[in-house]
């Protein structure tokens, strides 16, 4: 039997995957923590410059006046005036971090295993968490960002992955939907906890709490069945497959997986991320989705980021930042599984309509109404949460088993550079009140258009390996005038190989 009539066989979403399942998505709530942290530990309160006389040398500490209660690191070594910007540089270099372990862990899960790389990272990162509510200046702090970020990228990647590949396909939209749900309803959480958690040390140490007791639960899961069988160790995966039957209650179960020729030579057929550059059709796929998940990072941590600069109550901004997004997992999930919108479809039209919304800001009042700059921000929020979602999704399905990770590396990577240019955005208000949202508009609408030129992989089958995404069979499964360009790259590569 092939992976996925195994699935159907022991269980594609028994009680022991839904144990696995749950512990995986609460990982989210931690990783939300550790994303936004910078939004409230980095907060600026209002203050006043007092003037000074010459004997004190111009020290800042002694001529500026916080006016608000605050305790954030911009009143512990006072980042205001020409420091300013060491607090916005703190929050790109945890995007930065994150980039930089998308592209050496990512690719390296897909060689080695998923189990250990995942848990390599997730156990630095909650090392280096309690680095950042312990740092002595803003220097070790930035440090510890940069190392924070470095393990969340090596991690989050895989954890999303494995809530993928421990179900079968039938539930990949469910669970993808179910950790980028969780993500957001993070981000309340963390805004909750920042409101009773008012000292910045105290508050980055309590978000880091949580990852010591999931790095604890995530020990005892297993590795990928499917990057296993993705590999060539058959064997190891059908004892997996038949630990899941048991522990779904169906008993032990005979499992015998086919045995494919990709499978049976992994040391001498080895995938990384070299062939999402010279693979015809994987090359076309990544260099639009690179595009779709910058735009989608920009837009969303941007808009997110801007929280912190809306009049009021700063905790309350955030909050509703988060809890917007919840509306879009069940919109989204209707949508992706219907016929006449599918995967590529819905994104596409997802990311148009955040960037209009952007768009609209410009021609309202700020506050004040219901239709309001804040308001249309938030309807923005929401349409690019559910793209977000859906291109989780959809990327994974767009690659064979054997790179999915190095796949997802790569677009996260990109993701990132558009992570760590969002802290910046908002504060092109000082350029003109609309710039930000003008770069929203044209993100959105520009990633929305592009991302039609994928094909649609609704009901359509996983390929496994290089060897299947390129058969013609599974061309043929494919939309054909979607296709056509993929087919033109694969016959354009094969004529070069044969001259």
């Amino acid at each position: 039997m092939d992976l996925e009539e195994a699935y159907q066989v022991v269980g594609e979403f028994g009680r022991h995957q839904k144990r696995m399942i749950t512990i995986l998505v609460l990982l989210q709530i931690y990783m939300a923590c550790q994303s936004m942290l910078i939004i409230l530990v980095g907060a600026v309160p209002e203050y006043q410059i007092e003037p000074v006389t010459r004997s004190s040398n111009d020290d800042i500490t002694q001529s500026v006046k916080f006016t608000e209660d605050i305790n954030s690191i911009v009143t512990e070594w006072y980042l205001i005036k020409h420091e300013a910007y060491k607090v916005n540089l703190a929050g790109s270099l945890f995007f930065a971090g994150v980039l930089i372990g998308n592209v050496l862990f990512g690719p390296l899960s897909d060689k080695i295993g998923r189990k250990p790389v995942f848990l390599t990272g997730l156990f630095f990162e909650v090392l280096f968490g309690y680095g950042t509510a312990l740092a002595p200046s803003y220097e070790v702090f930035a440090v510890s960002r940069l190392l924070v970020g470095l393990m969340n990228g090596g991690m989050a990647l895989v954890c999303f992955v494995l809530t993928q590949e421990y179900v079968g396909k039938s539930y990949w939209a469910m669970t993808g939907t179910l950790t980028n749900m969780t993500f957001a309803v993070g981000i309340a959480l963390f805004a909750a906890l920042g409101y009773y958690v008012r000292p910045w040390r105290n508050l980055a140490a309590a978000a880091n709490c949580p990852g010591l007791l999931l790095f604890l639960l995530c020990v005892s899961l297993p590795e990928s069945p499917r990057w296993l069988y993705s590999r060539g160790h058959t064997e190891k995966a059908e004892d997996i497959l038949q630990y899941f039957a048991v522990r779904n209650g169906k008993g032990r179960i005979p499992v015998k997986l086919r045995r494919t020729v990709s499978a049976s030579a992994p040391d001498t057929a080895s995938p990384g991320v070299f062939q999402l550059i010279t693979h015809p059709i994987l090359r076309w796929r990544t260099v639009v989705l690179m595009y779709v998940w910058y735009a989608c990072s920009l837009v969303y941590y941007g808009l997110t980021l801007s929280a912190s600069e809306d009049k009021g109550n700063r905790y309350l901004s955030v909050a509703m930042y988060g809890l917007v997004e919840l509306p879009a997992y069940p919109l989204c999930m209707y949508f992706i599984n219907k016929q006449w919108a599918g995967r590529r479809k819905s994104m596409a039209n997802f990311l148009a309509f955040a960037g209009v919304s952007c768009l609209l800001t410009m021609f309202v009042p700020v506050s004040g109404s219901l239709l309001s700059a804040t308001s249309l921000a938030l309807v923005g929020k929401l349409m690019v949460s559910a793209a977000f979602n859906i291109v989780y999704v959809y990327t994974s399905e767009l690659y064979p088993t054997v790179i999915r990770n190095a796949g997802l590396g790569v677009c996260s990577m990109s993701c990132r550079v558009g992570g760590i240019l969002a802290p910046f955005v908002p504060s092109m208000k000082s350029l003109h009140t609309s710039m930000p949202f003008m770069v929203f508009c044209l993100s959105g609408i520009s990633a929305g258009c592009l991302g039609l030129l994928l094909p649609e992989t609704l009901n359509k089958p996983a390929a496994e390996t290089l060897d299947e995404l390129s058969s013609p069979t599974y061309q043929r499964i494919l939309e054909p005038q979607v296709h056509l360009l993929e087919e033109k790259h694969l016959t354009d590569h094969s004529g070069a190989d044969s001259d």
